[in-house]
């Protein structure tokens, strides 16, 4: 197929509000280079890491929760992105993309143009470093977007590509989870946040591999949680029993930390990758060390996590929960609904005008 010059995308044009999404119209197609794909994108997911570079959260000089700046900003934050160095503008940001491969850059066979490709969030550099899509390169909230081959997964499913965008980031963000803690069958594992796009993820793959699933949510989201495969639902301000727990998967922190880890018994895992409710919390030091706990912090993803995610999702073994869609220009709306936090699962936006919408 040919490819245009321009397109349409959503560029961040600076820290703050939703002032700072501009839709355009007349963006140019970018071109790729070696080792480079260039895909036309039919779907993006809708991610807590969007809204948060956005407003300036990752900055250490934010103390607040993600609702507290959710559609202001934080007047308070410097230029850091999520990966600790200085954030660029303007950036097309969106690091769930699904779509189809239209070109190839140099040392990329022909054969992979017309593959159906997810894009590995996490893009590990030669000189050792990562990048994350859509935050140090520019995403998928865009008509077309070019990402390194060896980062773009073919997908061979029948799920559409809303479907599909569903799946990158949360899930390999869960699946990096459970493999970093070692979640085991057998085992009884503690979910937060369960209701979100890596909570109901994560209830899906650590019952996958076979773990005794507990999981916080609010009373209303109780039985679409409990579908997803959780053995037990718990609201998520309700009292926890102590040393009950093999691992914590969590992406909420907040106040409620400190009781996470008196839940987990001696020995136990507790593995974050959110902080949504808050990033600084209080340690008792003892309880680190009196119980044997080991604590894992988890962005980049481990070697061959994607991939495994790709065949879980091929042979059915994970469903995808979408819960609303927004067309790209309407990505204003769709972050306003994500941080309301009533949803189950995923919002996902339609950027191709031919991905069908639910």
């Amino acid at each position: 197929m040919s490819v245009p010059d321009t397109m349409r995308g959503v560029v961040l044009t600076g820290f703050g509000g939703f002032d700072k999404l501009e839709y355009r119209i007349d963006l140019p197609v970018p071109r790729p280079g070696p080792g480079e794909v260039l895909i036309k994108v039919g779907a993006a997911g809708v991610n807590n890491t969007d809204i948060n570079t956005r407003i300036g959260w990752y900055s250490p000089s934010v103390e607040g929760s993600t609702a507290a700046g959710g559609s202001g900003g934080f007047a308070e934050a410097q230029g850091e992105g999520w990966s600790g160095t200085q954030f660029t503008f303007p950036r097309i940001q969106g690091i769930d993309a699904a779509g189809r491969i239209v070109a190839v850059g140099e040392g990329v066979g022909q054969t992979r143009i017309g593959e159906r490709v997810l894009v590995e969030p996490a893009l590990r550099r030669a000189n050792g470093m990562t990048d994350f899509f859509g935050s140090e390169c520019d995403g998928g909230f865009a008509e077309y977007a070019v990402a390194p081959a060896a980062h773009s997964h073919a997908v061979r499913c029948a799920l559409s590509e809303v479907e599909l965008a569903s799946f990158p980031c949360a899930y390999s963000t869960a699946e990096n989870l459970l493999h970093r803690s070692k979640v085991a069958a057998g085992e009884r594992v503690l979910v937060t946040g369960a209701s979100g796009g890596v909570g109901s993820a994560a209830v899906q793959l650590a019952r996958r591999r076979g773990a005794i699933v507990t999981a916080l949510a609010g009373a209303s989201k109780h039985r679409a949680v409990a579908d997803l495969g959780a053995s037990e639902v718990l609201d998520r301000h309700a009292p926890l029993e102590n040393n009950a727990y093999d691992a914590v998967i969590d992406v909420v922190g907040g106040s409620g930390f400190g009781q996470l880890l008196q839940a987990l018994r001696p020995g136990g895992r507790y593995a974050s990758s959110g902080a949504i409710a808050g990033p600084l919390v209080e340690l008792d030091l003892r309880t680190l060390y009196l119980k044997d706990l080991t604590l894992f912090g988890c962005t980049a993803l481990d070697d061959g996590v994607f991939a495994s995610l790709v065949g879980h999702i091929e042979r059915g073994e994970v469903r995808p929960v979408v819960c609303a869609t927004f067309p790209l220009e309407k990505i204003e709306a769709a972050q306003r609904v994500f941080l309301e936090k009533r949803h189950v699962g995923k919002i996902v936006l339609t950027v191709d005008s031919a991905s069908p919408a639910r």
